[in-house]
């Protein structure tokens, strides 16, 4: 199997997408149902401050609490209008912000901060000025307008479809803004949702049912139980704590220093795909084998090249006094081990 594949099917009655790289699982989107989907908005109620940090605890319908992070100037009792930012840790509040945006493949319409805006990727000076043309032709509200990079080559009635479906998406949230009880606006987007949206590279697409099974994606899957992962040049074991995701890099057999680069550049290359894979987030911390302080700028390079691709945001921190390297990642997704 060659090129990129989507599938979008269900397991366990649970909906689910898959995205294979030449029959190699790369990503994996699940449902859920413990907790509000990344990108739901609610009309929330401002509950009480946190002092010393300068959030605000919200309360969400049916009795869930939500946190934002920037709440000055904020009261109790206050309504407005919040999107869920990731996936909240156990025991803990929603994580949400107050800057609300509408998403879809080719348009992202942003309420409170005008002005249009396309994508840095497309480069090509006509391809950027027939979109802006799309734009001034469907888009006239005070709200701010971003045209993804999956405009380039698309056809100009979808993105000007997107557009205006977005626009009114946004209208309609935005008039619900006031009230005294907390109230979900949208549910936000499902796998199958989220894969059109956000995998817009060209791909086969297949959806008939029971296609993980036969296309060897359950396979792979049973795979991610397994704290060891192959590198072709060495192995790491990837094993999250309650306190943090812990990453041991090793060579095997051969100890040489040539060896250890080889491991560790190896590991800085597969890492984004093993976090994804398992739903891993939060404090990473990475043990890779011992090198030299020449060395280490080199798996920096690659871990930085690696990350750059990778749909989740990931701050690379740096390294510690005894020579691990840390990170941190955005919580977007559940642990693969808690949804299925």
């Amino acid at each position: 199997m060659k090129g990129r594949t989507i599938i979008l099917d269900h397991i366990g009655g649970i909906e689910a997408a898959a995205s294979l790289v030449d029959g190699k699982l790369d990503d994996i989107l699940i449902d859920y149902e413990d907790a509000p989907r990344p990108g739901a908005i609610f009309r929330a109620i401002c509950d009480r401050p946190i002092k010393g940090q300068g959030g605000m605890m919200m309360r969400l319908p049916e009795g869930e609490t939500a946190f934002l992070r920037q709440g000055k100037g904020l009261r109790p009792g206050q309504p407005l209008l919040v999107q869920v930012t990731g996936i909240a840790e156990g025991g803990k509040a929603v994580p949400v912000t107050d800057r609300v945006l509408f998403k879809s493949r080719y348009a992202i319409v942003t309420p409170g901060k005008p002005g249009l805006n396309i994508s840095r990727q497309i480069t090509d000076e006509d391809a950027r000025d027939a979109l802006l043309g799309v734009a001034h032709e469907v888009f006239d509200t005070p709200h701010g307008l971003i045209l993804r990079s999956s405009c380039e080559g698309a056809d100009e009635a979808d993105i000007a479809d997107d557009i205006l479906a977005m626009t009114a998406l946004a209208d309609t949230v935005l008039t619900d803004a006031e009230g005294t009880n907390p109230e979900a606006l949208t549910e936000g987007d499902g796998p199958h949702t989220v894969a059109w949206r956000e995998w817009t590279g060209a791909a086969e697409v297949v959806t008939k049912t029971g296609s993980f099974a036969q296309m060897g994606v359950l396979d792979q899957l049973d795979h991610l139980a397994q704290a060891k992962v192959a590198l072709g040049e060495g192995f790491m074991f990837v094993e999250p704590t309650r306190a943090l995701v812990a990453v041991d890099v090793n060579t095997g057999n051969d100890t040489s220093p040539a060896a250890a680069l080889k491991a560790n550049l190896a590991a800085a290359r597969a890492l984004p795909r093993a976090l994804r894979l398992r739903g891993l987030a939060g404090q990473i911390t990475v043990d890779f084998v011992s090198m030299s302080k020449a060395h280490r700028k080199q798996v920096e390079q690659s871990l930085r090249a690696a990350f750059k691709t990778d749909p989740i945001e990931t701050s690379l921190v740096g390294w510690t006094p005894m020579g691990l390297f840390e990170m941190q990642r955005k919580r977007e997704r559940p642990p693969f081990q808690s949804i299925c």
